[in-house]
């Protein structure tokens, strides 16, 4: 029995050996099935795996490749820009240096370069009668010629724009602006005119000794007497204001209407509101000088007698011929010995600013709204004459020695013209010598053209512009 069994458990144990031997082969018949497929599902793996990643690689290669397409365009635009700027910098750096050397060379011309040429812009033959008196002025952009029979305005052109008759044993003549008033002296009449002809005439009672005009219209008129001397003012067309100023000779030290004194000169400020005189009178056995301002606007009415402004101290020792109010803020004083520069800014309260002792003999004094110059007789040296010219504040524009023997100084714009019957010479307003020349003809009076190098010259028989070059 014990065989038996054992025999039937050994034959048990085979049996399940056998079996497993069947399962480590069949597993070792599917590892090696499985090996052999394995290469083709890693492929496709590898394939599903790759396909992404390729596609991913070629964006991102195209993306670079736009990229640096844009870096190369944008690249382009700049270097391009930049030589576009480069360009217009070269060319506006010409340009400054043409300006600056255009600049410069003009600069140069109107200060130092001297002109020697002249050429005849146009001409006008005038009629002359024997013994005839003709006085020549500038007036607004043009000329104002007067006699003793009348008076007519002449265009740039030589062409009267108007023609005024009257018949004066001596005309003399005031301007201011578009403004002229051409009055007798010694006699009666005022003929007030603009640039469009006569305005009205205003008549005076005593005889006219000078007269003054603000660039209004608005005319003060000197007359006097034997024992006093007075200011009226008109309108512009001729009718009598309710102003006046009355002057006496007498030795009174006040500053009234009588004590002021007699009057030398006077003159209007542009605006009308204020007259500057030199007045002389006698104290204590002496003859006494000074200047005063009246004020005839609205607020000088606070002053009394309208009065805003004397002195006489400074001109104690001197006597001052000639007095002008270039312009509503700037004056002048001419003494015998001094200049004396006034700020007109407080109309109510004028101020002496700058007062110019002259040692020397004046000879002649001329001025505009913008310089003021004197001429005297130059006290050592080879010249003859020293020229002084100020600016209206009394500022220095220069000092020149020459020895011409001139017959009128005038000042026109910036430019000084001293002349004779026969020729002129002209300054500018550093001093250089400019132009001199002759004429074959008389010469009654030069003033400045329009244009830039221009002269208007003016005689009894002829008058020329002439372009200087």
């Amino acid at each position: 029995m014990m065989s038996n069994s054992n025999s039937a458990n050994r034959e048990y144990k085979k049996e399940q050996l056998r079996g497993r031997m069947i399962s480590t082969s069949q597993a070792s018949a599917s590892a090696r099935r499985g090996a052999s497929q394995a290469p083709s599902d890693v492929s496709s793996l590898e394939t599903s795996a790759t396909r992404p990643s390729s596609r991913v690689t070629a964006d991102f290669r195209a993306e670079e490749e736009i990229s640096r397409q844009r870096r190369e365009s944008a690249e382009t635009i700049r270097k391009a820009h930049n030589r576009v700027l480069r360009g217009r910098t070269v060319i506006l750096t010409v340009i400054l240096c043409l300006i600056a050397g255009a600049a410069g060379g003009v600069y140069w011309y109107n200060r130092f370069a001297k002109l020697e040429n002249t050429t005849v812009v146009w001409e006008r033959r005038m009629e002359q009668t024997e013994n005839t008196f003709t006085g020549y002025v500038g007036f607004g952009e043009n000329v104002l010629k007067y006699t003793r029979d009348g008076a007519s305005y002449i265009d740039a052109s030589g062409k009267d724009i108007w023609i005024q008759s009257y018949e004066m044993n001596f005309p003399i003549v005031a301007v201011c602006g578009n403004y002229a008033a051409i009055a007798d002296q010694q006699g009666n009449n005022i003929y007030i005119c603009d640039e469009t002809g006569c305005l009205g005439v205003a008549t005076t009672v005593l005889p006219i000794s000078r007269i003054t005009i603000s660039s209004r219209g608005m005319v003060a008129a000197i007359v006097e007497d034997q024992l006093s001397s007075n200011v009226y003012y008109f309108q512009r067309d001729g009718s009598e204001m309710e102003i006046y100023i009355k002057g006496l000779l007498n030795s009174a030290d006040s500053q009234d209407d009588t004590g002021i004194g007699y009057v030398l000169d006077a003159d209007l400020s542009p605006d009308g509101n204020l007259l500057m005189g030199s007045y002389f009178y006698v104290q204590g056995g002496r003859l006494r000088n000074r200047v005063a301002f009246y004020n005839f606007s609205e607020v000088g009415k606070n002053a009394v007698n309208r009065m805003v402004g004397g002195f006489h101290e400074i001109y104690e020792d001197s006597m001052v011929a000639k007095v002008a109010c270039l312009s509503d803020s700037r004056a002048v004083a001419f003494a015998d010995n001094s200049l004396s520069f006034y700020s007109l800014r407080d109309q109510m309260s004028p101020e002496m600013t700058l007062l110019i002792p002259v040692e020397e003999e004046i000879r002649s004094i001329f001025y505009n709204e913008n310089y003021v110059g004197i001429i005297v007789y130059a006290a050592s040296g080879e010249e003859k004459y020293r020229m002084d010219v100020y600016e209206a504040d009394g500022t220095k524009a220069f000092s020149e020695g020459f020895s011409y023997d001139y017959a009128q100084a005038v000042v026109e714009g910036d430019m000084v013209f001293l002349y004779n019957e026969d020729s002129c010479r002209i300054y500018n307003h550093y001093g250089n010598l400019k132009y001199e020349g002759t004429f074959d003809y008389t010469v009654s009076r030069i003033t400045r053209g329009q244009l830039p190098n221009q002269i208007i010259v003016t005689g009894p028989q002829i008058m020329q512009e002439l372009m200087l070059h």
